[in-house]
């Protein structure tokens, strides 16, 4: 067994060969270089039906009526969002986009939500026509354009309100979301909340069910959620006794975390079901209400530790007693996360990984920017020009965020299991960027 501490990081099927090559869905990563080219973004199809599963299993059993919602912002493309219809998740959309990615894939309308603070008109009509199932409304100026195209599409449209309890998640400050200073749904503590129930609650087209708030990702801590539960029911129960609304769901969110270093590991996701089973159960009883249906909503979770991104080593640059960089052919053009956020990630050499020679390096990418570094002072087995790069933990919000920044093609997506891959989006071409401009 290989004794590499990086490797639990890495998809479940992830094995160092006796060749000293890592595998993933019992394929070398060496090969998957070969037949696809690189950066080449891997997903390993057990990983991703066994977090769905996971999901549906930790809730289910501590809570009686619960649906997971996969957060499609993470990652998405037609492909995958079948894996995520055939493991009886629903989905999260928040956008126009990806509700037409659902769309195309034969996506259930019915178990899709629709979320985003500026949901533009078209965007609301799109998701009438398709029938989708629920929207979460932001703001008062979507509830009352999306009743006024309710109306006109003669349905009367399910929707939860999002709410911002004023909880602080205690996670990175551009990815926190439930605090009273977002962009994000209707503040708690200033009325607007409480207005928005009596709004929904008139309007002819909308039918409130529930009400939803999201605090942030990744929340490396159960305490939040409790947190958050406990300040919104203590609303809800007052919105009730107000203006009569009844409550047939409710959704803490999603911002559950993966483990991005061998250093910063998250509670496992039992304790996460059990705070906040626990916590609606017990704000259902002091408040009397019957248990909502539980909406939760991950996205990070499910498909984060299912993606390798690989990467083919090119230039090396030494600097004597200060830096060598080690120059891949990718870089903040397909993985943005450590640019503007800072984000910490291994790494192995996918052709050497055991090898006991190390020395510190700094795996940098070719875009033209000095911000542009993957990993910073990182030890690795000694590097050289052609060796593959693997970095773990790249399945969520790397490809999601990818850009044609120095107009650099998106990397291909595969999918492996059980020794086969499957191209699940081929490389970009320079036509296909072009496309659209009018020459």
């Amino acid at each position: 067994m290989a004794t590499n501490p990086i490797l639990p990081i890495f998809p479940e099927t992830a094995a160092v060969g006796s060749d000293n090559q890592l595998c993933i869905g019992g394929i070398e990563a060496t090969a998957l270089a070969k037949t696809y080219g690189t950066p080449l973004y891997v997903f390993d199809e057990q990983t991703l039906r066994s977090q769905c599963r996971s999901y549906k299993t930790e809730f289910t059993k501590r809570y009686p009526s619960v649906q997971v919602l996969y957060a499609s912002k993470a990652f998405t493309i037609a492909p995958f969002v079948r894996i995520i219809a055939e493991e009886g998740l629903g989905l999260d959309v928040a956008s126009g986009g990806e509700a037409a990615i659902a769309k195309a894939a034969g996506f259930p309308a019915e178990r899709a939500y629709f979320h985003g603070n500026n949901k533009t008109a078209d965007e609301l009509e799109f998701a009438l026509a398709w029938k989708i199932g629920r929207v979460v409304v932001d703001n008062f100026h979507e509830m009352k354009l999306l009743d006024g195209l309710a109306g006109k599409a003669k349905r009367k449209q399910d929707i939860l309100l999002r709410i911002s309890p004023g909880v602080d998640p205690h996670t990175h400050h551009k990815t926190t979301t439930g605090i009273t200073d977002s962009k994000f749904g209707f503040t708690l503590e200033n009325g607007q909340a409480m207005e928005a129930v009596r709004l929904a609650q008139a309007a002819k087209n909308l039918n409130l069910i529930g009400i939803h708030i999201h605090l942030g990702s990744p929340i490396y801590e159960v305490e939040p959620y409790a947190e958050g539960v406990k300040v919104i029911f203590a609303f809800i129960a007052k919105a009730r006794d107000t203006h009569g609304l009844k409550l047939l769901e409710f959704s803490p969110g999603g911002g559950f975390p993966i483990q991005y270093t061998v250093d910063k590991a998250p509670p496992p996701l039992a304790k996460y079901a059990e705070t906040i089973s626990t916590a609606v159960k017990a704000a259902c009883k002091r408040y009397k209400f019957d248990l909502p249906k539980l909406i939760l909503e991950p996205g990070r979770a499910i498909v984060g530790r299912a993606g390798v991104a690989l990467y083919t080593v090119g230039a090396i640059k030494d600097i004597p007693s200060i830096r060598k960089y080690v120059s891949v052919d990718g870089g903040m053009g397909d993985n943005i996360r450590p640019a503007i956020y800072g984000s910490k990630y291994e790494a192995l050499v996918a052709n050497r990984v055991e090898s006991k020679e190390r020395e510190k390096v700094t795996i940098a990418g070719k875009y033209c920017e000095s911000g542009d570094v993957l990993i910073k002072d990182y030890k690795l087995p000694k590097v050289q020009a052609g060796d593959i790069i693997a970095i773990p933990a790249s399945g969520a919000y790397c490809i999601a965020m990818s850009s044609n920044y120095n107009a650099v093609s998106r990397p291909a997506i595969v999918l492996v299991g059980k020794g086969k891959s499957k191209l699940w989006r081929r490389r970009e071409t320079a036509e296909d960027q072009m496309r659209n401009e009018i020459l």
